[in-house]
């Protein structure tokens, strides 16, 4: 009987290069499949694909399987980013790691490595896929500071029946363990934050090569106007960070939040104080809706759902359930609910799905 075949993701970074091993480990017949994904501006400095394909390369020469690269540029532009700019001018904030994984990775990537003959794709995500009564279900990483079930949301059964992820039952220090035991050349290499397959980056500099700035008021709830903003795409709800403007006797010098947009007028909300009631909501309005099973979970049960990827999970259940949306509710006031993130909802440790948050009730 031969091999299972295992087309791997190799980034070039730690996690990828583990995933590659245990599954060599396991007995699988494993290809590398590097990803090159961006190609605007792609500079050493901001995206270093070309020293990451240099390390996938060494990796799998040292596992000894073969690698192999591939070009979805194209895919990512049309499929990713043309959706991360028209969110960002609609005066949202998305997530692209999102639409990443369930376009790219989950899907170009997926299409292209059965075409090499594959059984089975493999990533180095922090997550977990069961089958339980045929159904595959999605569930969170044993290392709950690493899970990434939440970037995973929008996977459906074909491809999760298709997925492996061998990192999902280890502690990210059990990984790196495990790397600089074999010697892999990714052992103690940094890992990758910024924008999916863009990388690091000047983030309002990058943003502007795209959309036009469009300078304009900060403005309390009341209309007082109290600074300038560089352009409503820059900012984001709960935003404190890069807003110029200082306390005010008033308030006890108390920090100001960005607390809301109104695109029509070109202005930006802002609010003194970490609590104030315009930054916390009971709960959300989601569209745009994905649920891993195919059909939408029961409403009114209690669940727990993410607004945000470093969020705990709040208690919540699901009011109103429709086709195109939904709305959930918490038990506590969740803070800085901002639509275009997603909300994600889970059962315990299974990952149910979710939606892009439209806005928060």
């Amino acid at each position: 009987m031969s091999k299972k075949r295992v087309v791997v993701g190799l980034s070039g970074g730690v996690d990828s290069s583990v995933t590659a091993l245990l599954l060599k480990e396991q007995g699988y017949d494993v290809v590398g499949l590097f990803m090159k994904n961006w190609e605007d501006d792609d500079t050493d400095e901001y995206c270093p694909a070309k020293q990451d394909l240099i390390d996938a390369a060494a990796v799998a020469d040292k596992i000894g399987i073969e690698l192999e690269a591939v070009n979805f540029s194209k895919e990512y532009k049309e499929r990713v980013f043309q959706n991360f700019l028209e969110e960002y001018q609609a005066g949202r904030t998305p997530n692209p790691d999102i639409f990443c994984n369930s376009e790219i990775k989950f899907k170009a990537f997926l299409d292209h490595a059965m075409g090499l003959g594959a059984d089975l794709i493999a990533t180095g995500h922090y997550a977990q896929v069961r089958e339980k009564n045929g159904l595959f279900q999605l569930l969170k990483a044993e290392d709950g500071s690493k899970d990434q079930s939440y970037f995973l949301y929008r996977l459906n059964q074909l491809q999760l029946s298709k997925t492996l992820f061998p990192l999902g039952g280890l502690l990210k220090r059990e990984v790196r363990e495990i790397a600089h035991r074999e010697g892999l050349v990714t052992a103690g290499k940094k890992d990758s934050t910024g924008i999916c397959f863009i990388g690091e980056r000047p983030f309002r500099e990058f943003l502007n090569r795209y959309l036009p700035r469009e300078p304009g008021e900060m403005q309390t709830p009341e209309g007082k106007v109290v600074g300038e903003h560089e352009g409503l795409m820059y900012y984001t709800l709960g935003q404190r960070q890069g807003l110029k403007i200082g306390g005010s006797r008033e308030s006890n010098g108390e920090p100001w939040f960005v607390a809301g947009k109104d695109m029509q007028r070109n202005v930006l909300i802002v609010v003194q104080g970490h609590d104030h009631p315009l930054l916390c909501n009971d709960g959300l309005v989601a569209s745009q809706l994905h649920w891993i099973a195919g059909e939408a979970p029961e409403t009114h049960w209690v669940y727990a759902a993410k607004t945000r990827y470093r969020q705990p999970d709040a208690p919540c259940e699901i009011d109103r359930l429709e086709e195109s949306e939904t709305e959930i509710r918490f038990g506590q006031p969740q803070w800085a609910i901002t639509p275009g993130q997603s909300a994600v909802v889970y059962e315990s440790q299974v990952c149910l799905g979710g939606g892009i948050i439209t806005r928060a009730v």
